[in-house]
């Protein structure tokens, strides 16, 4: 009987050994978002978000709770390395089991085998195949692990450039009617053409590596009060608002950038599982509140925007734009704790009170009409 049990744990053994295996290349050689073998990795990303989240919580500030969020992302990549490696040490275990007879002697051997890449810890008998197999796993995942990181942050990298710019055109946090605003502003709205064909790269951009890496999502920016949801958020609704209240004038880039920017969402929310309708009616319920679309439209008209539409008549345009984004957005806001801008939902860890954007006094030294206190937040 206890024979036959060893056996039974040598199978064990084989079958944990290549399921990591299946895992580990389906998240560093060959990553797929929707791959059935990225849940190992995508379970520990969510054991540990949970942690790190109820912990920050407790924090008084939201300074403090960015430090402490902005460690779930490089501390997942490594808390993954350490289960793969952990799981390959349990499998080489179990299949030592029935020459050792003993799993402490077992596991001892195998941990020795996989961290040290030798045959060290020789005590009683063994199987040098298992054993060499063993040592051979843990350099391997070592190695591809070290060749993973570059592309993480190469890609992290390329994320947060386009960014970081978002701060001299959107405030922070980053809110759709300021980017229009700001533009207005510094007479600047002919520029906002390649600013949509950037935001379409962008978001094609992160489709691709945040869709086939899922925890580049969990990877904060550096600065407190940056966000690229936020970002990608307020580009959208910039985009939304001048097909809704400019039609004729609104640049063709912003349709572009509108459609790729909903496909970038919904190709990372088909990549953390996330429920979402895929063909949404133009005339769909969301959350945001006319009120609030028509305070942002009335500040719009006041900075020089030249609509051709009202509030009333452009707001269903408006809507049949962001029934396509809005609830995916929402949900990965509240998921990476953003910052609570205006128009990005609920947070469910953060207090209620929405921080609006910091606008700097618009000076000049000629009698500017647009130094006004109207214009300042």
């Amino acid at each position: 009987m206890m024979q036959a049990m060893r056996w039974v744990a040598f199978a064990a053994g084989i079958v944990i050994v290549f399921a990591t295996w299946a895992s580990l290349v389906a998240t560093l050689v060959l990553p797929r978002g929707e791959s059935f073998f990225q849940r190992l990795s995508s379970v520990v990303l969510r054991a540990l978000r949970v942690a790190v989240v109820s912990l920050a919580r407790l924090t008084p500030s939201y300074a403090t709770k960015d430090s402490l969020l902005s460690l779930i992302g490089p501390v997942g990549v490594l808390l993954q390395l350490a289960v793969f490696l952990a799981a390959f040490v349990a499998g080489a275990a179990l299949q030592l089991v029935p020459w050792t007879v003993s799993f402490p002697t077992a596991f001892s051997q195998a941990a020795g085998s996989v961290f040290v890449v030798g045959l060290i810890g020789d005590v009683g008998p063994t199987n040098n195949m298992i054993r060499v197999l063993a040592a051979a796993t843990g350099a391997v995942t070592i190695a591809l692990q070290i060749g993973y990181l570059p592309a993480i942050y190469q890609s992290y990298a390329s994320r947060e450039a386009l960014v970081a710019r978002m701060e001299s055109r959107a405030g922070t946090p980053a809110w759709g009617p300021e980017v229009l605003i700001r533009h207005l502003l510094v007479n600047a709205l002919d520029a906002i053409d390649d600013f949509y064909r950037d935001w379409e790269v962008w978001a094609a951009d992160v489709a691709e590596s945040h869709g086939t890496h899922p925890v580049l999502v969990a990877f904060r920016s550096a600065e407190v009060g940056y966000s690229w949801v936020l970002s990608l958020l307020a580009v959208l609704d910039a985009a939304a608002l001048q097909l809704a209240l400019c039609p004729s004038t609104a640049p063709s880039s912003a349709r572009m950038c509108l459609r790729m920017g909903f496909s970038a969402l919904r190709r990372i929310a088909t990549t953390l599982r996330w429920p979402y309708d895929r063909d949404p009616l133009p005339e769909g319920p969301i959350e945001l509140d006319y009120a609030d679309f028509a305070s942002a439209v009335a500040q719009l008209v006041e900075a020089g925007l030249p609509v051709e539409r009202t509030a009333e008549e452009a707001w269903p345009h408006f809507r049949g734009w962001r029934v396509n984004y809005e609830s995916i957005a929402y949900r990965l806001a509240d998921y990476l704790v953003a910052p609570h801008a205006p128009w990005s939902g609920e947070r469910h860890h953060l207090p209620p009170d929405i921080v609006p954007p910091a606008r700097p006094p618009h000076r000049s030294p000629d009698n500017d009409p647009w130094d006004d206190d109207r214009f300042r937040r």
